[in-house]
């Protein structure tokens, strides 16, 4: 059997202060590949040597701190021309992303990257819902890598719906996917759906969350995004309206897939922890059979040599990833003389919006009303669709829905093992609409309110299992032609203009 050498880079995530976050991962990796013909070299850049729980640090200072110690660390390697494989977890996803994109996506003659594959597991790459929480509340969760306090920087990057990790993954979306091929980059998100119960925070629902591993979402994990910008229609005159005035149509300028990725969900993992983390609960022993499908899935991502190779392992982690999840839908907790506890494991969406006018400001004070059906009513939502809503405390105009995909499309009965029904067959609704209620809504400058009927077409778009839809809500911003006015200065001078009201006419 002929050997193929590999040089494979580890990159640890968020506050870790101790390498033993890999767990038994780099050893069984080796003795694993050695059996397929890979001859794996190991190396570790510390982003251990940044500091991520300091305040000052950015997502980007580590990028930029990673580049650096890669000429160093590697310089040997990469003098050679040859590339290597990274493997990262949790932050470090999206740590390394934002070196891509900064140092050779937006530099189209910065030559070949020197990282071949990219295999993220459990990364945020859409943030997390526990990042609001703060610094402290945070530093005491053992699920947070053993309780390290956190730095504020990296946890405005990681709360759902900032600034910067809405402009990386608009990059990825909006991309036209010739990035992934040999002489590119060929990534892969590999990343559990469940909960290690003994990291469970009572205080906080968020460490016992569907859909997610205790940390991070799948939807926020998986790179096969979507983006729909929706605009409205500009103002007419309307005597019965508010203001005198009416916009009330919101219409899609503009849908957008992301270049079709790899995702594989790993069964039983959850974020971290030596039992059930999707990284450190990983022996150093093939004997090890929990982890088994872990390092099996590392592998075959290695193993890619082409883009016909990636798209077929795209298709095969998808349709392993629906066994996975069919055979995890129901979790049922035994406790001595105590009932059976149900969970069900759903598929879950996420939808980030990000309400903006016009001429690109900010409208942080908004209603947003989702409706269903012929009717476009919100009482026609099916019962148990909404899981959670956050709004960015930063970014105040954007907020983030978190959905119960199969809720919301409908759902069959889920029977326990002793074919008892456990959840009934539940009825979905087949279109989607959503209105929007900016503030304020008079004086001389200000908003109106607009819909965007429900539509099959727009709960296709918006809503995808597993996944994340990036929205922008572009409103009308009416500015009325008084604001600014030029008059002739009357004998004895002008007159008080303290009670003017608006006028009729628009600025255009």
């Amino acid at each position: 059997m002929s050997t193929n050498k590999i040089v494979v880079v580890f990159v640890h995530g968020w506050s870790v202060t101790n390498t033993d976050t890999y767990g038994g991962l780099p050893q069984r990796l080796r003795t694993e590949a050695s059996a397929v013909g890979i001859e794996i070299q190991t190396k570790e850049i510390h982003l251990g040597k940044y500091i991520s729980f300091h305040d000052e640090v950015r997502v980007t200072d580590i990028a930029r701190a990673f580049d650096a110690a890669l000429k160093k660390q590697l310089f040997d390697v990469l003098a050679t021309g040859t590339r290597f494989v990274c493997i990262t977890h949790s932050t470090g996803g999206p740590v390394i992303r934002e070196w891509w994109y900064k140092y050779f996506a937006l530099k189209p003659n910065s030559g070949t990257c020197p990282m071949s594959h990219l295999i993220m597991l459990a990364p945020a790459n859409h943030g997390s819902a526990l990042a609001q929480l703060g610094k402290g509340r945070l530093g005491r969760m053992k699920s947070w890598f053993g309780g390290v306090e956190p730095g504020q920087r990296v946890l405005d990057w990681l709360e759902l719906g900032s600034a910067k990790a809405w402009e990386l993954n608009m990059a990825w979306i909006t991309s036209d996917g010739s990035q992934i091929k040999a002489n590119g980059i060929f990534p892969f998100v590999l990343t559990g759906q469940y909960i290690d119960r003994s990291f469970y925070d009572s205080l906080n629902s968020y460490t016992g969350e569907m859909g997610s591993d205790g940390v991070v979402r799948v939807a926020a994990a998986n790179l096969n995004g979507r983006y729909i910008r929706l605009v409205q229609v500009p103002p007419v005159k309307e005597a019965d309206a508010k203001s005198g005035l009416s916009a009330t149509e919101l219409f899609v300028e503009e849908y957008k897939e992301s270049p079709k990725s790899a995702l594989r969900i790993i069964g039983n993992k959850s974020h971290s922890g030596g039992d059930m983390g999707i990284m450190r609960s990983v022996h150093k022993t093939p004997r090890d059979k929990k982890s088994r499908e872990t390092v099996n899935a590392i592998i075959s991502c290695i193993q890619v040599k082409s883009k016909p190779d990636y798209r077929t392992l795209c298709g095969r982690f998808s349709q392993e990833t629906d066994v996975i999840q069919e055979n995890e839908r129901l979790e049922t907790e035994k406790n001595f003389l105590r009932t059976e506890r149900h969970f069900f494991h759903d598929q879950f969406s996420m939808v980030i919006f990000r309400v903006r006018d016009h001429k690109g400001f900010p409208v942080p004070d908004f209603d947003l009303v989702l409706t269903a059906g012929e009717d476009n009513d919100p009482n026609h939502l099916p019962t148990g669709f909404f899981a959670d809503r956050q709004r960015n405390k930063l970014n105040p105009e954007v907020i983030t829905y978190y959905f119960n995909y199969d809720m919301m499309i409908g759902s069959g009965e889920i029977k326990d093992d002793k074919d008892k029904v456990i959840r009934s067959a539940s009825k979905g609704v087949e279109m989607l609409g959503m209105k929007v209620i900016p503030r304020p809504q008079k004086g001389f400058v200000h908003y109106l309110p607009c819909e965007i009927r429900a539509s099959k077409k727009l709960l296709g778009n918006a809503l995808h299992p597993n996944g994340t839809t990036l929205i922008d809500i572009v409103l009308r911003r009416a500015v009325h032609a008084n604001v600014f006015e030029l008059e002739v200065l009357k004998d004895g001078g002008g007159g008080s203009f303290k009670k003017s009201k608006p006028s009729d006419d628009l600025v255009q």
